[in-house]
Parts: structure tokens; C-alpha cells; sequence
């Protein structure tokens, strides 16, 4: 079978969920590239990380602004991404010389590529390393953007639970919160994910937590259906940014 993938940025790299004909099992890397490489060319792959970034942002990035409604009291997990420039106003030494500084370069330029002017928000300035590490690897070779796409964890549980929101948060004041947790690993369940690969974290972790576990678990739901060709896009026909890469959202 194709070996399929679901994965979830976290603290020290990223972690996957893989289903491959001996099943499904969990493992970390330290970068993005070293994941795909380990998977094989022909892998598909559902990604909690924005692909395809916007010359401009008219009211916000497009399949941001299509998931939101959909998602309810959950829908503040969707962080705005701003454009193309605005995530690469800075060099990758300037995060961790004058993080703060970095946030308010881009935060210039963001306000410069959008209608109405947006700053970015704390919680989309973190993810920018890892969208240009992605975006980078992307970009290295043709067809890449065929195979791995973009998806969001709180989406594919609005999926899995019916396209209805989920109740519960995951998390509480930033730490694990069980009545959420609780809830998304039985709708995982219902999917054949066993107590055990909802549980226990890989080792090495690289700093991921239950809950980037968990997300990972629901990227596979997303790849599952890329492969059985009835993943559905936000937008339906999504455009592509100056690199040819979709600006959408995959469920």
C-alpha cells in the first residue's frame, strides 16, 4: 500500500503518524526533510502547516477564512497567516537574536501586503520558522505540492465528529485538558487507532506533547482520504501562490 503520513509540528521538530501495510505507528524527527526522506517518494502526506502563502491577504488568508465559521468555540486554533513577504521579513538568525524585534519587522510588512492593514498575531509569528522550512523543502523539487497538503487538526475532528465542532478544548491556560483530550482520542478510536498509539509518545519525542500526538492521529484520517481520493479542499479550487503551490486547507 502507499505509505501515508499525518503530521504535527512540535517544540523540537515534528511528529507523524504512519500507516504503511503493517499498520500505523508513531515516530519524531528534528526536520521536515528528514521525515519525508525516511517515508519515501511515494508517500502522501496531510500536514498541520500552511502551504501556499498569499502576495496579499484580503480580510485574512483565504482558506482561513472559509474553515473558521465551521469550527465554532475551536475556531481560534486557525491562526492568521499573513503573506509570502510578511513570513519572510526576517532571516532565521533574527528569531533568536531579538525575537520581539522579529515579530515587529513582520509585523510591518504584513500590514503592508493586507487589506485592511493586520499585524500577525504572537501564535501565527511562531509557526513562521517551520512554514519556511516546509515552503523550503517544497519548493526543492517539482510535484512535491501533489503529495503533501495542508490540513488542520480541529478541522478533521469536525470531520470525524459528523462536521459538527467539537465541545471541549484540548487544552486549558496552556496545559493538557482530559475532557478534550478524551474526546478526540474517541473519535480516533472510531477510526481503528488503538488506546497505545493514542498514549504513548514516540522516543525520541523532539518536545512533543499528547496533544501534538493526537494531532498527528487526525492528519492520518486526512491522508487516508487523500489517498482514497475524497478529501474535499477549502477552497474547492484553490489558488496557487507565485511559487505554485495551493493556498488551501484539506480535510
Amino acid at each position: 500500500m502507499t505509505v501515508l503520513a499525518g503530521v504535527d509540528g512540535c517544540p523540537g521538530g515534528w511528529i507523524a503518524a504512519i500507516e504503511n501495510s503493517g499498520g500505523v505507528r508513531t515516530q519524531a524527527f528534528g526536520g521536515f526533510a528528514d521525515l519525508a526522506a525516511s517515508l519515501g517518494n511515494g508517500a502522501l502526506i496531510a500536514v498541520d502547516m500552511p502551504i501556499g502563502l498569499p502576495d496579499h491577504c484580503y480580510g485574512g488568508r483565504g482558506p482561513e477564512q472559509l474553515v473558521r465559521p465551521l469550527l465554532g468555540q475551536r475556531q481560534s486554533s486557525v491562526f492568521s497567516i499573513p503573506s509570502r513577504d510578511a513570513v519572510y521579513a526576517c532571516a532565521d538568525e533574527e528569531f533568536a537574536a531579538d525575537w520581539y524585534g522579529a515579530h515587529r519587522r513582520c509585523c510591518d510588512v504584513a500590514r503592508n501586503t493586507s487589506t485592511p492593514p493586520r499585524a500577525v498575531a504572537i501564535q501565527g509569528f511562531g509557526l513562521f520558522r517551520k512554514i519556511r522550512e516546509l515552503d523550503a523543502w517544497l519548493r526543492q523539487e517539482r510535484g512535491r505540492s501533489a503529495r503533501v497538503v495542508e490540513a488542520h487538526p480541529e478541522l478533521a475532528f469536525w470531520r470525524l465528529n459528523g462536521r459538527r465542532p467539537l465541545t471541549q478544548p484540548k487544552k486549558v491556560k496552556g496545559a493538557p485538558y482530559r475532557p478534550g483530550l478524551d474526546e478526540r482520542m474517541a473519535l480516533l478510536a472510531a477510526e481503528g487507532f488503538a488506546n497505545g498509539q493514542l498514549e504513548t509518545l514516540p522516543a525520541p519525542s523532539f518536545g512533543a506533547a499528547r496533544d501534538d500526538l493526537l494531532d498527528a492521529c487526525a492528519m492520518l484520517t486526512v491522508a487516508r482520504r487523500l489517498a482514497a481520493g475524497t478529501v474535499e479542499s477549502f477552497p474547492p479550487d484553490p489558488p496557487r501562490d507565485r511559487c505554485g503551490l495551493p493556498i488551501a486547507i484539506h480535510v
